[in-house]
């Protein structure tokens, strides 16, 4: 059983596409402010004005503790430190095209914290202890018995890309959680190239 949280074990389950996040593509986001490890409070709908990534994962691991064959036998479980190292590793990518990147998952600031300083993170982590959030927009989760740290409770994995205070776009269900900022980044890529084509015909018009 491998204790490295930074890589994936072979045959994980794949998480199939439920339809629990069909409602989110074009959803307003509500007013709902979250503790982040940037020792604020954040109003996620004046966030998501801005060009943004949101991404959302269960649960990150412990360094030494294994979670065990039932963790990684629950599809999209596995894979939260892969996922957040990924968006750590291309931030300066996502910085240059002005989109901030933020991690949001149930577990407390505290816990949050020891993570981001573990893995060098530059980005915030926000905490929906309280599952403000996951109720207001009725995001799909889990439950898995927890020690601590939060409630067991668990946003299953996702990401959104959000602008003028909506969700612009959606990846869910997110496999493998280790290429899920490449994904995401590819796209703004692409998006970014066609509003700079547009903006170039309308400038010849």
């Amino acid at each position: 059983m491998s204790r490295d949280l930074h890589r994936l074990p072979a045959n994980l389950p794949v998480p199939a596409d439920d339809g629990a996040c069909d409602h989110l593509p074009g959803a307003q986001v509500p007013s709902v402010r979250l503790a982040s490890t940037g020792g604020q409070v954040v109003d996620v709908a004046e966030l998501a004005e801005r060009p943004g990534v949101l991404f959302f994962y269960p649960r990150t691991g412990e360094p030494g503790k294994a979670a065990g064959p039932e963790w990684d036998a629950i599809p999209g479980a596995r894979g939260c430190t892969p996922q957040s190292c990924g968006f750590r590793d291309l931030h300066r990518e996502f910085t240059a095209l002005g989109v901030a990147v933020f991690g949001v998952s149930t577990q407390d600031t505290a816990y949050q914290r020891e993570f981001v300083e573990r893995n060098h993170v530059p980005f915030e982590l926000l905490s929906d202890r309280d599952l403000a959030l996951t109720r207001a927009l009725r995001l799909p989760t889990f439950e898995y018995a927890v020690e601590g740290g939060g409630p067991p409770t668990l946003i299953k994995r996702m990401a959104w890309y959000v602008e003028r205070g909506r969700v612009e776009k959606i990846w869910y269900p997110v496999f493998p959680p280790d290429r899920n900022a490449e994904t995401v980044l590819e796209w703004l890529r692409a998006r970014e190239g066609v509003l700079e084509t547009g903006r170039g015909a309308a400038r010849l018009a």
